[in-house]
């Protein structure tokens, strides 16, 4: 049993396994609809327990065709119905009940203690579905995507990230150091990463460079990412935010700055961080990008059940 909370904690050649595992399975499924099963029902009989404690599109559809086309079955519990919202049970007692009925248990939450607090108590794997200070499904997803439409390693390409220094970055930065690959982040003094990530950074000395200028941060990538300024439940005056962020737009100008065929990728929702120009253009890869979590995030599972081919 093996728990996936941060990329950071995950040796790098586990998660080469889960991307060449999810490659694999992509291909294997070319004539397959999305709810038939792949060949040899690897978690026939498991049952994924699912809780959002935050807002989730992606993430729900994703793991909900993920464990599906693994034969196995979902069950998404609503926190505000749980004994555990209303401070009637505890995370311990939680935990127990949850590993007598489920054989994983997929969490998306506003709390980093809290997800701690489950992995110490649960007896099956807990998987982060997003958490304040990272998003790994995510970033391996993304991963997975930029690999697949370069047909290159990530390590050989100049990925940039231009926005908000937020969990899906600090994720991004955990796998910088792990796949070896260099790292422009393009964000306002402000808003840079914090303390212990520069800490992180710099003890593994890895090509991570934190520029104050988009234009600068975006010069020869291949590829661009990019999240919602305004996060989900982000507590900050939002005019203000973005009036921080207004030289930060990714537009046709700042993508002129990057490589001809640089692509543009973000994990969803959108808000005013990227112009439509961009967004629909032939650049963009979003929507091929969210398709691909179904695939990695399969992978992920088969992990996390020591089941990985």
């Amino acid at each position: 049993m093996r728990h996936f909370i941060n990329l950071k904690d995950i040796p790098a050649k586990d998660l080469r396994r889960i991307i060449i595992d999810a490659r694999k399975r992509k291909t294997s499924r070319k004539k397959l609809s999305n709810l038939e099963a792949d060949k040899g029902l690897p978690l026939k009989g498991k049952l994924l327990i699912q809780m959002f404690e935050k807002s989730s599109l992606r993430t729900r559809l994703s793991f909900y065709l993920a464990i599906k086309q693994l034969g196995g079955s979902t069950l998404t519990l609503r926190p505000d119905e749980l004994h555990l919202s209303r401070g009637g049970e505890s995370v311990e007692d939680t935990a127990k009940i949850l590993s007598n009925f489920g054989n994983a248990f997929m969490l998306r939450t506003d709390s980093d203690k809290k997800l701690v607090e489950f992995s110490k108590h649960l007896s099956i794997p807990i998987i982060n579905g997003l958490s304040p200070s990272s998003h790994p499904t995510q970033i391996l997803s993304d991963i997975f995507t930029v690999e697949e439409i370069k047909k290159k390693p990530i390590s050989k390409l100049n990925i940039c990230w231009i926005g908000d220094s937020n969990n899906v970055l600090n994720s991004l930065i955990a796998a910088a150091i792990k796949f070896k690959f260099k790292l422009n982040i393009g964000c306002p003094k402000k808003y840079q990463p914090k303390k212990d990530i520069f800490s992180y950074i710099k003890n593994n000395k890895n090509k991570i460079l934190v520029y104050h200028d988009p234009k600068k941060a975006a010069i020869g990538a291949d590829v661009i990412f990019s999240d919602k300024v305004i996060s989900m439940n982000d507590k900050v005056d939002s005019i203000k935010k973005l009036i921080h962020f207004k030289n930060f737009k990714i537009d046709k100008k700042l993508m002129s700055f990057a490589k001809k065929d640089c692509i543009f990728l973000h994990c969803l929702p959108r808000g005013k961080e990227v112009d439509e120009d961009v967004f629909l253009s032939q650049k963009s890869k979003v929507w091929q990008q969210a398709l691909n979590r179904v695939h990695v995030q399969k992978s992920i599972l088969l992990y996390c059940f020591g089941k990985l081919r």
